[in-house]
Formats: structure tokens, C-alpha cells, sequence
């Protein structure tokens, strides 16, 4: 019984401690962190006490679908601002052979079967053939052509396994040398035939300047050991067989030179050995180390008259070193030659500087061959080494220094190849996630700089109108009197002016006006905002109306408070639900207007991006039907953003609203 008492005792005791720690608690932090009666079954704790911002956030969170529009507009913020600093883009980068193409990610994909035993690559525009020792053709890249409706996968008959000697890939055609026995062959093409790329004028239009092949070269049977070389470019190729070079195309549109058919065969004492094809010019190299060009008289890089020369990065006089120097090599890319001189040297001439120069090469290492590709160049040296100069927009110039015992160049890739045909590195452009536009330019790269400018607009705009509609709202509430008649009178005028028209107007004015584009774009900032907020103003001066007739409004005036203080330091605090509420759901709205504005060619123009001038860029039947990247992809980026940014000011608009009591 004693020990039961003294047990009695010393619960008393503790409750006791327990209960005055308890007031101590209350005394000096507070009553509402805990209350609680932990002897008794019936305990309860009183809620703790939380301001309405708390609770709105926790509300917030428990919807799962204003959450995850929430990280679906973070993560595409962080996209169209962080993404841009990764992924520069030319703004007047254009590229005719990389136009409208579709979504592809393969066109650094060598196939399997060819990575051991490459004899030859070749590649001009979006596709890469390659031939491999046994004389079989690999294909890789894009695989189609949406507006002609071809399929360059759709091999002609003779195109067999152990059948290819040669072949060579334009922009929208290919070609090949099919074998018929060990000594003879015969060219094969498909693809596009309407500019005369078959070696005949079989399109529509007769009138196009169109450079026929003779038919004992385009029908008849060549000898494999007299072909030295089989090129192609935009649409026109040539062979260079027996010692002379024959070509055939569309001479108007792509090299825009020979005019008289098989110009090159007018020397017969030389023997041409080789080829080199520009976007616009030709040349031909011969045995004897000296070369022929072809182009516009009145234009011509090679006389000297214009474009760039230079020797090892020092500008030199074209005519003068190439007489004092035999050629051992010629290669071009779109808008440059390249001559390898007896003596080692490189001699860069065309229409503008390569962006980077030649790498130093060692002084005891002899360059012996050379590569071009679309806008870049390398040179393998006698040491075994392969050095990279020109764009590298697509990295087609990081393996500079490795080693190989060849080179191949595509149209923005680099491939290096041992002593065995084996493929050893390659690097460049893998392909264009989004696809490509009518001009070439890469459609995911220009969804993310395009998104920056139009979310970019559509904040500052939402800034400028909500600081309008504050001082207006506010004002006119609070005042009243004649100053609420003046300032709305005035809401009511640009609440009459129609939004749109009023818009297009001023941005057609704005696009007509020498002013810099950076200031148009601002321009366009300020008529969004300014044309945008009378609507929240009246949502404000209704709040501020029915705030001011409260008590603590009356108890500041009592204590001395100002009048501007009282209204935008008290009422307003009172009321930013709703203007948080509206600049949610306006920003959805402005970046609609603004892709409206440039939709309709008022907004921002091209060659910046913004997600409404792709869409307009992508406005007619022919992109639509056959380019459906074009307009689907930017498209979806505007429709996440509007649709996430109107989940999340709904949301917000229910959390906020105090007589909302479903999930607080």
C-alpha cells in the first residue's frame, strides 16, 4: 500500500511539472502552438493558428493538377531563358538544302554494316550515302522528301548488294555507278528529276536553263577504271571520266555558271583529274597542277575581282600564288575553295572569310589531301593527323588533331577512317529534333528562342498593365469623388478603343518607322499593356471601395497616417489577391495576343522567332499538308504555356477566395 501511495505521489508530482511548463509555454510563446489533455481519451489540439498566405499555399499544393501545371511552366521557363544561353542560333543563318525537313535524329547514324569497310562517303543536303569495299550502298539520314512526295529509300533495280562502285548525294537527288562486270558500268539516279537532275530536261518547265548529259554518258556503258570522280551539289552533278569532266543540271538555280554545254571539255590537251562544286561556282583541277573555274564574269572569285583571299590566315593575291604554284588538291564547300599548293600551303578563296581559321598545322607535318563539307574543311596530314577549321555550330569541328588515314565531310558531319575503312570518330549534326523550316533554320532551336521573346512580352506587357490598373484602381477607390469620375471616365475611353485593330495599327506603323527591331519589340510591350488594364482597374476600385469603409481604415486616419499610405500600404494588401489572380490569367492572355499580333505578320518579325511569327511562317495549305512540324510544335509550346498558366490563375483564384471553405 506504501509503495502504491508513493507511486500516487509521484504522478501527481510530474503532472504537476508537466502542467506549470505547460503555462510557461503559453506565457512566453504563446497559446496556440499546443493544448492538450494527454490522460484523458477525449484529447484535443487546437489548430494552429496560420495567416491566409499559409493556407492559401497549402491548398495550393493539395491540388494536383494546379502542382503539376505549376512544374510544367516552371521547367518550360527554364527552357525558353536557360535554353537559349545553350543553343545560339544565326538569326540570318539560312541553308536551302536543309529546308523542310522532318523530325529526324539519324543523320550521324553510320550503318552497322558499313563502319568496318568504308571506301567512300558523300553529302549534300540532309542524307548521306556511303559505299563500302564489297560495293554495296548504305543509306542515312532524312529518308523523304514530303512536298514531292519521294522516298529516297526507294532504291532503283539495280542498286543490289556488290553492284555499286560509285555514288554521290545532292540536295534532293542521287547518283551512282552501277556495275555491269568487272571493267564496265553505268550511272543510275533517283530522287528529284524535275531540274534535270537525271541528265535530261524531264520537268514541266522547258525554260529553265537546263544542262543536259550526253546520252553516251547517261545510257551508255562507262569503263570503271576511267571514272576518277562522281559529285553532286544542290542540282547539279558531273563525273569526271577519261579526262574529262561532264555536267548536268539546273545551271540557273544552284551553280548559276556554264553556260554551253560541257564548257570543260573545250581543253583537250589536259586531263582533268578532278571536280570541285560550290553553291554557285565550279572548278576543275588537271594533271598538270593547274585548274579551270567557272561563274558569273561579273562576280568571279577566282580572277580576284572580289570575295577573299588567303594564305595560312594572311589575305594574299589569288592570281599571283596559284600561277607561281602547282595545285595538288581542289575542294569546296558552299561558298569557298580550297587549293592545296605543292609546297604544303592552303589557299582559302570565296565569298567570305571561314569563320575560324586554318588550325596550325606542325611544321613537320605535309597536308596531302583536303575535305569540304557544307561550311567547314579539313586536311589530313602525312603524320596520320585530320585538322578541323570552319563553322562548328553542330561540333562538326571537336575532333580537330585526332587521328586517321582519311577524312570524310558531310553537310555539317565529320568522319574519320583508319588505314582499314574502319570508321574511327565521327561528330557533327545528328539531325533537327522539330525538323526544319522553309529556310532551313532548326525548328526546336527557334521554339526556344522564339519562347523566350514571347513569354518575354507577355510579362513585361502584364507588369505594365497591372501597374496602370493599381494606380488607377486604387486612386479612383479610395478618393472617390471627382477624381473616381475623371479616372474612370477615362477606364471607359480605352475600354472602348477595340483592342486588336488598335494593336495592328500601331505595330504596322511601328513596322514602317526606321526605329531598331530591339525598340519595336519594347514598343509592342507598351501598346499590349497600355491597352490591357482597364479590366483589372475596375476589379480594384470595387475591392477599394468596400475596403475603405472599414475599421482599421478609419483607425489609420485617426492616427495621422497619410492618405497615399493608407491607400496603398493598408487597402492594397487587402486586395492583391485579386490582382495576383488577374496577372496570372492576363499573362495567358498577352501571350496569346502577342502570337495573335504575329500571326497576323503585326508583331515581332522574322528572322527573330516568336512562337505566333513560326505560326504564321507555317500559314498556307502547302506547309500545312506536307510540313506538318512546322506548325504542330510551336503550336503545342503555345497551348502548354496558355493552358498552364490559366490552370494555375484558376487555382489561385479558389485558394485566394476567403468565402471559399471546400479545402481549407
Amino acid at each position: 500500500m506504501e509503495d502504491d501511495k508513493k507511486k500516487s505521489f509521484g504522478s501527481k508530482v510530474a503532472a504537476a511539472f508537466k502542467t506549470l511548463g505547460r503555462w510557461c509555454a503559453r506565457m512566453f510563446m504563446g497559446a496556440s502552438k499546443t493544448i492538450s489533455e494527454e490522460n484523458s481519451k477525449d484529447a484535443m489540439e487546437v489548430e494552429k493558428l496560420e495567416s491566409p498566405g499559409r493556407m492559401a499555399v497549402k491548398v495550393f499544393f493539395r491540388r494536383k493538377l494546379a502542382v503539376g501545371a505549376l512544374v510544367v511552366l516552371l521547367a518550360l521557363f527554364l527552357l525558353v531563358f536557360i535554353g537559349p544561353a545553350i543553343w545560339p542560333i544565326d538569326l540570318n543563318y539560312t541553308d536551302s538544302a536543309q529546308a523542310n525537313i522532318g523530325p529526324t535524329m539519324s543523320m550521324l547514324s553510320v550503318p552497322s554494316g558499313l563502319k568496318g569497310q568504308i571506301e567512300s562517303i558523300d553529302s549534300f543536303g540532309s542524307f548521306t550515302v556511303g559505299v563500302s569495299k564489297d560495293h554495296t550502298l548504305y543509306y542515312w539520314g532524312n529518308k523523304t522528301n514530303n512536298l514531292l512526295g519521294i522516298k529516297y529509300t526507294d532504291f532503283p533495280d539495280e542498286i543490289q548488294p556488290g553492284k555499286v562502285y560509285m555514288a554521290a548525294a545532292g540536295r534532293d537527288h542521287l547518283v551512282a555507278v552501277v556495275m555491269d562486270s568487272e571493267t564496265e558500268g553505268h550511272l543510275v539516279f533517283w530522287g528529284n528529276s524535275n531540274r534535270g537532275q537525271f541528265g535530261k530536261n524531264l520537268g514541266s518547265n522547258t525554260d529553265d536553263p537546263i544542262l543536259e548529259l550526253p546520252d553516251e554518258i547517261r545510257t551508255g556503258k562507262l569503263e570503271l577504271s576511267k571514272i576518277s570522280q562522281l559529285e553532286a551539289t544542290e542540282q547539279v552533278s558531273a563525273i569526271v571520266y577519261d579526262g574529262r569532266v561532264y555536267f548536268w543540271g539546273n545551271t540557273k538555280s544552284c551553280l548559276n555558271m556554264i553556260r554551253t554545254q560541257n564548257a570543260a571539255n573545250a581543253i583537250t590537251d589536259k586531263n582533268a583529274v578532278k571536280v570541285a562544286l560550290s553553291k554557285f561556282y565550279a572548278a576543275v583541277l588537271y594533271d598538270d597542277g593547274t585548274y579551270l573555274s567557272y561563274g558569273e564574269v561579273s562576280n568571279n572569285y577566282f580572277r580576284g575581282e572580289t570575295g577573299y583571299s588567303y594564305l595560312q590566315g594572311k589575305d594574299v593575291d589569288l592570281v599571283p600564288e596559284l600561277s607561281s604554284h602547282k595545285i595538288v588538291d581542289l575542294v569546296a564547300s558552299n561558298n569557298n575553295f580550297a587549293f592545296l599548293l605543292d609546297n604544303g600551303d592552303i589557299l582559302i578563296q570565296g565569298a567570305a572569310r571561314v569563320e575560324k581559321d586554318i588550325s596550325p598545322i606542325p611544321t613537320e607535318e605535309k597536308v596531302i589531301s583536303l575535305a569540304a563539307g557544307t561550311s567547314h574543311f579539313a586536311a589530313v596530314t602525312d603524320a596520320g593527323k585530320v585538322y578541323l577549321w570552319g563553322t562548328s555550330n553542330n561540333g562538326e569541328c571537336k575532333l580537330n588533331g585526332e587521328s586517321a588515314s582519311r577524312v570524310f565531310l558531310g553537310s555539317y558531319q565529320t568522319y574519320l577512317v583508319d588505314e582499314n575503312g574502319a570508321l574511327v570518330k565521327s561528330c557533327g549534326l545528328k539531325g533537327y529534333l522539330f525538323g526544319t523550316d522553309s529556310m532551313g533554320r532548326d525548328t526546336a532551336k527557334r521554339i526556344v528562342h522564339g519562347g523566350r521573346m514571347t513569354m518575354t512580352i507577355g510579362a513585361v506587357a502584364v507588369i505594365i498593365s497591372s501597374v496602370i490598373a493599381i494606380i488607377v484602381g486604387c486612386v479612383s477607390g479610395y478618393f472617390g469623388g471627382w477624381v473616381d469620375m475623371l479616372l474612370m471616365r477615362i477606364t471607359e475611353i480605352f475600354s472602348a478603343i477595340p483592342f486588336l485593330p488598335f494593336a495592328m495599327l500601331l505595330s504596322y506603323v511601328l513596322t514602317t518607322r526606321p526605329i531598331s527591331e530591339n525598340m519595336r519589340i519594347f514598343i509592342i510591350m507598351m501598346i499590349l499593356g497600355v491597352l490591357s488594364w482597364t479590366g483589372l482597374a475596375h476589379m480594384i476600385r470595387g475591392q477599394v471601395l468596400a475596403e475603405r469603409e472599414k475599421e482599421f481604415v478609419l483607425a489609420a486616419k485617426a492616427m495621422g497616417v497619410k492618405e497615399r499610405h493608407i491607400a496603398f500600404k493598408h487597402i492594397l494588401p487587402n486586395v492583391i489577391s485579386v490582382v495576383l489572380v488577374s496577372m496570372t490569367l492576363d499573362f495567358a492572355g498577352c501571350l496569346l495576343t502577342e502570337s495573335g499580333l504575329s500571326y497576323l505578320g503585326f508583331g515581332v518579325q522574322q528572322p527573330r522567332p516568336t512562337w505566333g511569327n513560326m505560326l504564321n511562317g507555317a500559314n498556307n495549305s502547302i506547309v500545312i499538308q506536307n510540313f506538318w512540324w512546322q506548325w504542330v510544335f510551336p503550336a503545342i509550346f503555345l497551348g502548354i504555356a496558355t493552358i498552364c498558366i490559366n490552370i494555375i490563375g484558376d487555382t489561385l483564384r479558389d485558394v485566394l477566395d476567403p468565402k471559399s471553405t471546400r479545402d481549407k
